[in-house]
């Protein structure tokens, strides 16, 4: 079940009083098999660019042009705002976000969307395709 911002923050008001929460949460990047570990207080797109790929996709870092779109499959996060014209409320719903407006509050599995897709699945070694386009 995808939990959003919402959501947390009335389950964490809930639950006053249980354990802190592990610092660092595992990220796993279905449509590519990559995991990463991400600390509580960082974003998904900061945890991406710590993965060692060359030319991840990344625009404001605010929230406001949409670059890295993703889907979070499972798991708790909890999002600051994002611009409705990149992600409806819908999107949010079925927890298509940005990544940079995100932060994991358990391990998540998720899916990177559009541009992400071809720059976090390619392996470091991997040369970026530089070839021009048609």
């Amino acid at each position: 079940m995808v939990e959003t911002g919402r959501e947390h923050a009335a389950a964490a008001a809930a639950a006053e009083g249980a354990p802190p929460a592990s610092p660092r949460h595992q990220v796993f990047i279905e449509n590519c098999t990559s995991t990463y570990s991400c600390p509580a207080g960082q974003t998904v797109l900061r945890g991406m660019e710590n993965l060692g790929r060359r030319n991840i996709p990344v625009g404001c870092r605010e929230g406001g042009c949409g670059v890295c779109k993703i889907e979070i499959l499972e798991g708790r996060w909890h999002a600051r705002v994002m611009s409705r014209a990149h992600v409806s409320e819908e999107d949010e719903a079925q927890g298509r976000v940005l990544a940079c407006c995100v932060w994991p509050d358990s391990d998540l599995r998720l899916r990177v969307l559009g541009k992400m897709v071809k720059a976090v699945c390619r392996m470091p070694w991997e040369a970026p395709d530089t070839a021009p386009k048609p």
